[in-house]
């Protein structure tokens, strides 16, 4: 298991400080399913989204296990699912393809507006028709002198109504698969560029949705991130980032959800005793613990592996599986432990599980890493 130093310690109490204010009216906020400009702001003072970024463009300069402690500790103290979401969204969507496959010139003018939080990026890759298949897609980009045309529509667009910068996938070769789908970074003033209404959704209700279209949006050439054809590339980079950064921030959840049923079940009693005192209640906080520390070492094995260059596909698949399958069994545990008062949208207990569902979709779906631990099995 992973040992934080004194100053990893320090980062993640550090950020935990601020939990308090980044949770306040979670249940309120998440039934008018609006998202905060107030909370956007604290989480801007809070620097979080700088953490791993390079301090030439305003960032901390943190490892991936340091970010990946610190957003665990983000989980664990903030009840707004949804704003973590988004935070990890912005980081994971715009600014990590930003520092690996971008420009100089791209770089110095972008990346220190997501550092900082004044612009909130969103990435562009589901379709209607994809779903989790997303090199199935039908959004094309053509070239025209100094400019690419992009023509087509997305779908599920986290950060989209409020996102300022989008990380758009389209395709440049049809038909030529993984080298035919390049990456652009569009602002969302581009010509042609129309973003949807926000999308009323079941959990997550605080980060925002929508559909994008693109109606001969005109973007400039200088504006591809990476090469023309290096798309899948650039969002197999991505996706491992996205998977740790969110899927850790369960983990922090489960955490704080395991420490609150423990808590309830010394306190609450039934029959003349505590409810902790009866087996299938104690059955339900032990196989928390064990989905909760399963997931947390798989997680952070991978993250070590892929920081060490080592192939992490089946891993990653694992792990992904594990951990969002993990929370929401969690999340139904606590209902049950909790029992009627769980059931109440005051406690905020079902809003974790309607929030959990969502892990188990997006990032490519529990069915989706299935096939893919398969097909590396050679079947």
């Amino acid at each position: 298991m992973i040992e934080w130093t004194a100053d990893q310690e320090d980062l993640r109490a550090g950020i935990a400080r601020w939990c308090e204010a980044f949770s306040a009216d979670h249940v309120e906020r998440d039934e008018e399913g609006t998202f905060s400009w107030e909370k956007w702001k604290l989480v801007r003072r809070a620097g979080l989204l700088a953490l791993p970024f390079d301090e030439r463009w305003g960032g901390d300069g943190l490892d991936l296990i340091t970010v990946m402690g610190v957003l665990e500790a983000l989980g664990e103290g903030n009840r707004d699912a949804g704003l973590t979401f988004s935070v990890t969204t912005s980081m994971c969507s715009t600014g990590i393809p930003l520092e690996a496959f971008g420009s100089q010139a791209l770089k110095d003018r972008y990346l220190p507006l997501i550092t900082s939080g004044e612009a909130i990026g969103a990435h562009a890759i589901t379709e209607p028709s994809g779903g989790s298949d997303a090199l199935n897609m039908r959004t094309t980009a053509r070239r025209e002198g100094d400019e690419f045309v992009l023509n087509g529509s997305k779908t599920f667009v986290s950060n989209g109504p409020v996102a300022d910068l989008f990380v758009v996938y389209a395709l440049t070769r049809p038909g030529a698969g993984a080298l035919g789908t390049t990456a652009f970074l569009l602002r969302r003033d581009t010509p042609g560029l129309v973003v949807g209404k926000p999308m009323k959704k079941m959990g997550l209700r605080t980060s925002p949705l929508s559909e994008l279209f693109f109606d001969d949006c005109r973007v400039p050439a200088d504006h591809v991130i990476g090469r023309v054809g290096a798309g899948f590339m650039v969002l197999d980079h991505v996706m491992k980032r996205e998977i740790l950064f969110s899927f850790i921030t369960n983990v922090g959840e489960m955490a704080h959800r395991l420490d609150r049923c423990v808590a309830y079940a010394k306190e609450r009693t039934a029959f003349g005793r505590p409810i902790g005192s009866y087996q299938a209640i104690q059955h339900k906080l032990v196989d928390m613990k064990i989905k909760l520390d399963t997931a947390r070492k798989w997680l952070y094995d991978v993250a070590e592996l892929l920081v060490a260059g080592k192939s992490v596909t089946t891993e990653m698949a694992i792990a992904k599986l594990l951990t969002s399958e993990a929370n929401l069994a969690s999340s139904l545990a606590a209902v049950q432990v909790f029992g009627g008062h769980g059931y109440m949208a005051e406690t905020g207990l079902e809003k974790d599980v309607r929030n959990a569902v969502a892990g188990t979709i997006y990032s490519g779906s529990t069915e989706t890493q299935y096939n893919r631990i398969a097909s590396m099995m050679g079947l």
